[in-house]
């Protein structure tokens, strides 16, 4: 049996239809996932412009990252759009009971994620790989290794940052499916985060290989 509250009027008064509304969210969601892109997009290309500059660098630079952390984040983060696109399934079902347990998996796997990204950072500081004026690193790259590890820190920490708030949003989410807030009929919100977090992973995919799996220069 779906477990799930009777249908109520889902759309505000601006709104003339539930699916104007939905229609509407829609492709809000879509607008902001563009300008994330175009965000992403200029360290993307400041990462693409350094690296063809200093390829040498980049290359001894990243041997510092721990490709094994970066490759079981990487695992974690796909297993959690699998729980997520499971989560999603389940509020289209009118599952409440299902639709928590993989909201709940989600908000795990992303902790998980973070959790490894705490300890990448600290080992960056205690071996002084963080750019300023304690940045320290062997060899004749110096100057240029610290760009890889300035850009490492602004990609990956505005990563974290995407994926702090979707943990936040996740929650309330939560909270609001307990009450019994979704429903066959209506359940975009979780529909729309979904594509959210999709995109948060998505990120990670292109920024493991980028920065965790130089080992020579193009």
């Amino acid at each position: 049996m779906p477990e799930h509250a009777p249908s109520l009027a889902h759309h505000q008064h601006q709104f003339e239809t539930a699916e104007q509304q939905k229609e509407t969210s829609t492709l809000g969601m879509w607008a902001f996932l563009v300008q994330e892109v175009m965000f992403f997009g200029g360290l993307f290309g400041a990462y693409t412009i350094y690296r063809a500059l200093y390829p040498e660098a980049f290359a001894e630079a990243s041997q510092h990252l721990n490709y094994v952390l970066g490759a079981f984040n990487t695992g974690v983060l796909i297993c959690s759009s699998m729980t997520m696109a499971l989560a999603v399934r389940a509020s289209q079902l009118g599952k409440r009971s299902s639709l928590l347990l993989f909201m709940a998996s989600t908000l795990v796997l992303g902790g998980v994620f973070l959790g490894v990204k705490v300890v990448e950072y600290s080992d960056k500081f205690h071996h002084h790989l963080v750019p300023g004026y304690n940045f320290h690193f062997e060899g004749p790259h110096a100057n240029q290794a610290q760009i890889f590890f300035g850009l490492y820190f602004a990609m990956t920490g505005m990563h974290a940052i995407h994926m702090i708030i979707g943990m936040g949003l996740i929650i309330w989410l939560m909270v609001k499916a307990a009450r019994g807030a979704y429903s066959p009929e209506y359940h975009t919100p979780i529909e729309l985060f979904g594509l959210y977090w999709h995109f948060v992973d998505i990120v990670w995919i292109y920024l493991f290989p980028l920065l965790y799996l130089i080992r020579v220069h193009p």
